[in-house]
């Protein structure tokens, strides 16, 4: 491993220095205030109109500049544009330090405009959305206080199942195939069990990278998704913090310098953060008509980082640590705690002669859910585990390579009963290791983007070489299409079944040898591993000045997943020889697919904030027995979020939200019949017996529930108490309308229970 990465990086410095035969501008864009770094900047040659955009850390490199006196502008929304006259040489490589200061000026439309079209020129962009915390705040928030999971909902192509317990589903993939990463650092359940919130502060996150498919080969182990999530440093300047209380929760984050000032800001810094619910016990005196023992949700999250500055050119080493806690009990009857739990540290390196930059990460997380239940057996679940990768980014002009290695690994502990009273565990340890690269570079209007990746599965000797390509072409300045594809890969599955509706229990296990040489067409199979190929086509463009457009259809083929056996009626044992696979094995081969189209408006003039998504989206799953639409098909979906800020400061701010969704498939009640136990005998007397009710149920999910839709609102009260203090009264109500949106109906009692009814919200936010 070592000496592959010392190859690796040798690699890189080689090809760095052959590239010097022309000036390079490279730094760190940071703000003056905080020195935070700024992500997704424009830097800009102003005479030879060549230019890029920062990355999540800030930085940026323009090669291949020739020698003269040129012109730098560095712009940001919300921020003074920085300008800087530079004199360069053949091979110099010139090391910026832009400071960039807030605005105090409404932000004017060109500006915004040419920032976004920078950096949609330069990277394909297909089905990622990059997510700022400063949008998430426009979302109307529950209780004042923007959130993850809030944000999540609004994105095409996501489905939510549920405000009590929903799980999210995006573009078909169940959760299990959608990795969530924080900081490099696996996070095996990012949401919390009512489904409002995440296990994220929204304070403490400088971007959120959403890739709904076609990913890079810079991803691997899902076949779905990614949620890339980072944090920011703590404040390098001064001492300063945030606390908010609301009917939900609250939270308190402190952050601050760690040592001197040196040039005006420390070379270390740390930050905290904690936040908790304590909706039971508030729900009693501010919700009594939810439920007479309040609503059975709680948690706490905490988050810690320090940042070490190694010299001044942007190079760094953070450090961080995480715990997320939930506790559910439903009347007594059903009680469920999951926690995790990790940390790890890593790093971000700028070589001054060369042009590149190397990051990495390791980090350890575990996860461990358990669930006890009146009426079943106990369930636990528990996965532990390291990943480890380093990644080198190469510039040239406006091309870049990046390459990198990974290894990982994870152990895995489940206990389960299913509804036949067969008990189904598991013990199992994985290890994985990959190797990718990726060269993103333009020929005319053209950009290509392929990748490769090279992951091995150890626990099942099995490499799987993965192509991947994303292209895009810039037809004008203002329209733009796109396409991307791929193979993708998985081994870690879901402990629960796919076709069950709510699941506030999910745990994991790995795949391995599941001992079924053949799918369930009789086929042979070489391979455990879970399994999807991606396409998708789509479009970029700006209508008028602020309002972009993008539409992308796609199609995800899940060739061969890997699901629990909810149909295990017999042990897996010698003398079950003859009964077949699907009715003994603990785990079950599937395929299925899904296709749809996902439209987003988003338009910014001053004041007003619009964003408009609509997907269309039909999936199907197959198995052993029977086809089936998976619970979580909704064909149609629809947010409508405005937000608008007022007054002579912009102190006043106005968000909602509208949701509409086509309902779920169910499956229907057929018929009741008594169902006999006969004792345990079959000779026992029927006639004088009471049996117990039996339901009679109809073809899975070929039923559907009427359609959704809610309406969330708030108000904000911004209060200016010094220039740094700063107050904000928030003022809501979720469900506006009080619609009742069916959760599900009791089967035998005939009894409807509903989503959340109409529920206000007042909450106060003071920074400092």
């Amino acid at each position: 491993m070592r000496n592959a990465v010392w190859l690796l990086l040798g690699f890189g410095l080689n090809l760095s220095v052959l590239a010097q035969n022309s000036a390079t501008i490279k730094g760190i864009v940071q703000q003056t205030n905080s020195r935070e770094a700024i992500p997704f900047a424009s830097v800009v040659i102003k005479e030879k109109t060549i230019g890029t955009t920062t990355d999540n850390n800030g930085f940026f490199s323009i090669t291949k500049i020739p020698s003269g006196k040129f012109t730098v502008l560095v712009s940001a929304v919300g921020y003074e544009t920085f300008i800087q006259e530079v004199q360069l040489v053949e091979g110099q490589i010139l090391q910026l330090k832009p400071l960039l200061k807030n605005k105090t000026t409404l932000i004017k439309d060109y500006e915004y405009t040419a920032d976004k079209i920078q950096e949609k020129k330069e990277n394909t962009g297909v089905s990622v959305i990059k997510i700022t915390p400063e949008e998430m705040k426009r979302m109307p928030t529950y209780g004042g206080e923007a959130d993850v999971a809030q944000m999540m909902q609004i994105i095409p192509g996501v489905i939510t199942t549920g405000d009590q317990g929903g799980q999210l589903f995006i573009r078909g993939g169940p959760p299990v195939q959608n990795k969530v990463l924080m900081d490099g650092a696996v996070i095996y359940n990012p949401f919390h069990s009512i489904g409002f919130f995440s296990v994220f502060d929204t304070d403490v996150l400088s971007n959120m990278d959403v890739y709904a498919g076609g990913f890079s080969a810079e991803y691997g182990g899902r076949i779905s998704s990614i949620m890339d999530l980072s944090t920011r440093d703590g404040n390098r300047t001064r001492f300063s913090g945030r606390t908010n209380i609301n009917s939900f929760t609250g939270k308190v984050l402190l952050e601050g310098p760690m040592g001197p000032l040196r040039n005006g800001a420390a070379n270390a810094t740390f930050l905290l953060s904690a936040k908790g619910s304590f909706l039971k016990q508030s729900s009693t005196t501010f919700y009594p008509y939810v439920d007479s023992l309040g609503l059975p949700f709680n948690f706490f999250d905490g988050y810690g980082k320090m940042t070490l500055y190694v010299g001044d050119n942007g190079s760094k080493l953070n450090f961080f640590g995480f715990s997320h806690n939930d506790w559910v009990n439903f009347n007594q009857n059903s009680d469920l705690q999951w926690k995790s739990g990790g940390g790890g540290a890593n790093f971000f390196l700028i070589p001054g002669e060369a042009n590149v930059n190397i990051d990495g990460v390791f980090s350890y997380s575990n996860y461990e859910i358990g669930l006890n239940e009146a009426v079943s057996p106990p369930r636990r679940s528990v996965v532990n585990g390291f990943n480890f990768n380093v990644n080198f980014h190469q510039y040239y002009g406006t091309n870049r390579l990046t390459y990198g290695i990974e290894a990982s690994g994870y152990s895995t502990n489940f206990e389960y009963t299913n509804g036949q009273y067969r008990k189904i565990d598991q013990k199992d340890n994985t290890t994985e290791f990959a190797l990718f690269t990726r060269y993103k570079f333009m020929v005319g209007r053209f950009i290509f983007d392929p990748s490769f990746r090279l992951h091995y599965y150890a626990s099942l000797s099995e490499v799987s070489p993965e192509p991947r390509l994303s292209i895009k072409f810039n037809v004008s300045e203002h329209f733009r299409l796109k396409m991307a594809g791929g193979l993708y890969s998985q081994n870690l599955i879901a402990a629960n079944s796919d076709r069950d509706v709510v699941n506030l229990f999910y745990g994991f296990l790995s795949a391995g040898d599941i001992g079924m040489p053949k799918n369930f067409k009789g086929e042979p199979v070489g391979s455990d591993l879970q399994k999807a190929r991606h396409a998708i086509f789509g479009a970029e463009f700006e209508l008028f000045k602020n309002l972009e457009f993008n539409v992308e259809g796609y199609y995800m083929d899940f060739f061969q997943l890997i699901s629990m056996n909810r149909d295990k009626l017999y042990e897996d044992s010698p003398g079950n020889s003859a009964i077949p696979d699907y009715q003994k094995k603990d785990l079950i081969r599937e395929r299925g697919w899904s296709a749809g189209l996902d439209v987003l408006l988003k338009a910014e003039i001053k004041n007003l904030y619009i964003w408009v998504g609509y997907s269309l989206m039909a999936l199907e799953r197959s198995d052993e027995v029977r086809d089936y639409v998976p619970h979580f098909d909704r064909r149609h979906n629809m947010n409508f979020v405005a937000s608008y800020q007022f007054g002579k400061n912009k102190e006043w701010e106005v968000n909602a939200r509208w949701n509409f969704g086509t309902g779920f498939p169910f499956t229907q009640t057929q018929g009741f019949y008594e169902n006999l136990g006969f004792d345990g005998n079959i000779n026992g007397n029927y006639t004088d017996q009471n049996g117990d009710l039996g339901i009679e149920l109809g073809q899975i999910n070929l039923g559907r529930l009427p359609n959704y839709h809610r309406l969330d609102f708030n108000v904000k009260r911004r209060f200016n108490l010094g220039e740094n203090t700063k107050l904000e009264v928030n003022v809501g109500a979720t469900n506006v309308y009080n619609r009742n949106n069916i959760f599900y109906i009791d089967r035998i009692t005939f009894n409807r229970v509903d989503q959340l009814p109409i529920i206000p919200t007042i909450g106060l936010n003071f920074s400092f």
